[in-house]
């Protein structure tokens, strides 16, 4: 028997704050534009209508001033427990739009974030599952963007 190769991407992190401020950090415009990106990446635009069914629509500039939208759908929230939504890239207005828009191929139109929250007395346990990735380059620069935003995030949560 053959094991199958996962597409999930695991990243489990602890932050030092406690969960409301993690929970924000996720669903709050102004606390995303503050660590939303890779290393050395802004983000200028971050719309969220935090219900099941509602839309985000984030952009993430690079260093060089070129812009990379993404949007989704809300699919399952608990308060403070877990966020479930859809991700993919999308032009200015939010028209999902295939990966080959900005210069990648091989990356379905629609992936799937889980995120869950876990109260650890003062800190937060956040483990985040970015479901649908091929095995390969997009998944390991996946691996490495989420890894950076999320240390952006910890430095966010300090503030």
């Amino acid at each position: 028997m053959v094991a199958q190769k996962t597409t999930d991407l695991v990243i489990k992190r602890v932050f030092d704050a406690p969960r409301e401020a993690v929970w924000k950090a996720w669903t709050d415009p102004e606390s995303m534009k503050k660590w939303w990106g890779p290393e050395n990446f802004t983000c200028p635009t971050a719309k969220l209508d935090v219900r099941v069914g509602g839309k985000m629509l984030l952009c993430m500039r690079d260093p060089d001033g070129n812009d990379y939208w993404s949007t989704g759908i809300f699919q399952e929230i608990v308060p403070y427990e877990k966020l479930v939504f859809t991700d993919s890239f999308a032009d200015a207005e939010g028209n999902v739009v295939p990966a080959s828009h900005y210069g990648m191929s091989g990356i379905p139109m629609e992936l799937l974030v889980t995120i869950t929250f876990e109260d650890l007395g003062g800190k937060t346990r956040m483990t985040l599952i970015h479901s649908g990735f091929p095995e390969g380059e997009h998944k390991d620069g996946a691996r490495d963007g989420w890894s950076t935003s999320l240390e952006k995030l910890e430095k966010s949560l300090m503030v």
